[in-house]
């Protein structure tokens, strides 16, 4: 007696979340993110937005509604789930920004509606990959950063000191010191602006611009530069590490088979080798 065999039908929800990560719903979510941030571009021109405001407007709306509307189905399909993935609750703080009223005391936040365009993070992998790196080595860009500041205060009471009185707009106070060797830092206009002016007053003032250029801009930023590459190594050797593993448990697996192999054809040559039995 044969028994049919019953396949249960998918529930809405299973439906919903086949339909969310479908690959061809992804990429027109991007796609609309991209046109979304050219809408919100044009929208900066006043001939375009004289010309064609209304159509934008209209379009930027329907786009938001398709945002929405994904957010309320991966808010079904994963449920309390979804709070607890940090991409997820970036794109839901965008899209409800969007659609707090931007009039009154929340003018400010129609300039805000252009951190859509961010959620370009959350549908490009390697984009995703760099902002997971950055925030991994958050821990040791603050040491550095503790570092420069340090260097940066020694420095400032230094100059304050020896170029305040002549150069008071640069180095009269310590706030103004600090913002000075900040410019310096940047190698915006440190020589002919900054550092030659004061070495006509002071020849060996030299001494103190090129080591703090050194320290500062040189080794200082590469560290914080070494930082998040070594994170970016660290994350891509952790994507790989499973990879690596079975591969691993693989090879072991073949060497196994290959000495039983090994000892059954030593058996079977020993078996060969003793005398029939008449």
């Amino acid at each position: 007696m044969s028994s049919d065999t019953v396949i249960a039908a998918p529930t809405l929800r299973e439906r919903c979340r086949q339909f969310i990560e479908n690959s061809l719903v992804q990429r027109t979510l991007l796609a609309l993110i991209l046109i979304n941030a050219v809408i919100l571009g044009m929208e900066t021109m006043p001939g375009v937005m004289a010309a064609f405001g209304s159509y934008l407007l209209a379009l930027d709306k329907a786009i938001l509604v398709v945002f929405v509307v994904e957010i309320a189905i991966r808010l079904f399909v994963h449920r309390l789930a979804f709070f607890k993935d940090g991409w997820s609750v970036f794109d839901f703080i965008v899209v409800g920004i969007a659609l707090v009223p931007a009039s009154g005391p929340f003018a400010v936040l129609r300039a805000l509606r252009v951190l859509r365009v961010l959620r370009v993070l959350t549908f490009v992998p390697s984009m995703r990959k760099i902002v997971g790196a950055l925030i991994q080595s958050l821990n040791g860009m603050l040491s550095i950063a503790m570092v420069l500041a340090l260097i940066y205060y020694v420095a400032a009471v230094m100059v304050t000191k020896l170029f305040g009185q002549a150069f008071p707009d640069w180095f009269g106070s310590l706030g103004a010191s600090l913002y000075t060797l900040f410019q310096i830092m940047t190698l915006e206009s440190w020589s002919m602006g900054i550092a030659r002016p004061v070495m006509e007053q002071f020849p060996y003032a030299w001494a103190f611009f090129v080591p703090f250029i050194l320290i500062a801009t040189f080794t200082m930023l590469n560290l914080f530069i070494a930082v998040i590459v070594n994170a970016v190594q660290s994350m891509h050797d952790e994507e790989h590490k499973a990879e690596h593993d079975a591969d691993v448990a693989t090879q072991h697996q073949l060497l196994v088979q290959m000495q039983q192999l090994q000892q059954e054809l030593v058996q079977l040559r020993t078996e060969l080798k003793k005398p029939t039995a008449e």
